[in-house]
């Protein structure tokens, strides 16, 4: 007979999976005019291995042991059944270790993935399912170590974190974390007496009712520059921050390292785990489905594939204009304002017919892959007469096909004007 406990697991999992069914929309926000959107495969896993990508990743925190009770180990840390996991439990022994104040004593496993490589400035996102514990579950980038600031004898390092949450309510005053997404960024300040400073710009929240560890949410953070960030939860409309800027005018100037953690909170703030939910396999995950990084590149420019890396759906592929008609001075260089997002390199036809559906000018260029937002200068052979109705037809198909089967279509109507 299958033990309650057994039981337990396979229905956790069953429903684990189905809420992995239930997709949220996902991918980068709409690029600047004349770059694109590529993924960094250094920073991006879909965590569909067996083990974790030691190329990519160290499975503890190479700075941190964690923040006691709390102790990062390398053994909660597993790839399997589609997620990286980080499981939180009691340890069996109390574990001591000595510090430069005594000793500090850790009770708690859990766990941290670092990246290995170090980014400045891109989109970043994670789909994530909390643990139904008060272990955090957390998605954010820091520097390591300190550098001199404006002054020889000061110093600064850098913390953003796109999303921090733990999985449950309870009587304490931290207890909203549980809810929603929480994003913060931080300028770790010391100054030249030596005094270390928090210097914060304030949280962005997005609220919502349900749970962290009731279902997987994604959480998005672009970077854009040195002052600013943009958050997304669930892919919805944005919200912004502009970093702590009073030392440093730009203060976020610095390449960071990814870090996807599960530790323990500041007690009381937030209660420690009790030893009954950190013992029940339902409830003591947190579970990371894939993580993506994103970069921008100028639209027209190639990027050499990897064959270590695999083709992934990360767009539905297809070929876009914001509006629907245009008005444009008659010359014999017509500048087309055109978006498009593909998995792997394309071709793009455009089609532009008179008023009368006559065929004008046919043309055809590479569209690199990744989600591009871009100004075509379709040439034609002399100017047209200034009227309303023109039309293009633009079309995104395979490349180099001898039979290319249309992936996606867009028509955009274009009135000329005399001036």
């Amino acid at each position: 007979m299958m033990s309650i406990k057994r039981i337990m697991i396979l229905l956790a999992f069953a429903n684990l999976h189905w809420v992995q069914s239930q997709t949220i929309t996902s991918g980068p926000p709409e690029p600047p005019l004349g770059k694109r959107w590529v993924l960094n495969p250094e920073l991006s896993d879909e965590f569909n291995g067996t083990q974790i990508d030691t190329t990519k990743w160290f499975d503890y925190h190479p700075q941190w042991k964690g923040r006691v009770p709390g102790l990062f180990l390398a053994s909660q840390v597993s790839v399997k059944d589609g997620f990286l996991q980080i499981k939180g439990e009691k340890m069996k022994k109390d574990t001591l270790i000595k510090n430069a104040n005594g000793e500090e004593k850790f009770t708690i496993a859990g766990g941290a993935v670092v990246s290995k490589k170090t980014v400045l400035f891109g989109y970043y996102e994670s789909r994530i399912k909390a643990a139904a514990t008060t272990m955090s579950a957390t998605f954010w980038f820091s520097t390591n170590g300190k550098t001199k600031s404006l002054k020889e004898c000061d110093k600064y390092s850098l913390e953003w974190d796109i999303h921090e949450s733990i999985g449950r309510n309870g009587p304490f005053e931290g207890s909203y974390f549980a809810n929603g997404m929480h994003s913060n960024s931080h300028y770790w300040y010391t100054d030249c007496n030596g005094e270390v400073h928090d210097y914060r710009a304030p949280q962005v929240v997005f609220q919502n009712a349900e749970l962290s560890s009731e279902n997987f949410n994604v959480y998005g953070g672009w970077w854009r520059d040195e002052q600013t960030a943009s958050y997304y939860y669930n892919n919805g409309e944005p919200k912004h921050q502009k970093f702590y800027s009073e030392i440093n005018k730009k203060p976020f100037d610095r390449p960071m390292h990814m870090r996807l953690v599960s530790e323990t909170y500041p007690f009381p703030w937030i209660e420690l785990p009790n030893d009954a939910e950190l013992a029940d396999p339902t409830k003591n995950t947190v579970y990371y489905d894939w993580v993506r990084a994103y970069k921008l590149v100028e639209a027209n420019m190639p990027i050499p594939s990897s064959n270590n890396e695999p083709v992934i759906p990360l767009f539905n592929e297809q070929i876009l204009f914001h509006v629907a008609i245009i008005n444009l001075v008659s010359k014999t260089i017509l500048k087309i304002p055109i978006q498009y997002k593909a998995i792997e390199d394309r071709e793009i036809l455009l089609k532009l017919s008179d008023p009368e559906g006559k065929l004008i000018k046919e043309t055809k260029f590479i569209a690199y892959t990744g989600y591009a937002n871009l100004e075509y200068d379709m040439r034609i052979d002399k100017k047209l007469e200034p009227k309303s109705g023109y039309s293009l037809l633009a079309i995104i198909r395979p490349l180099n096909t001898k039979d290319p089967v249309d992936i996606d279509s867009s028509t955009l109507i274009i009135n000329l004007k005399s001036k």
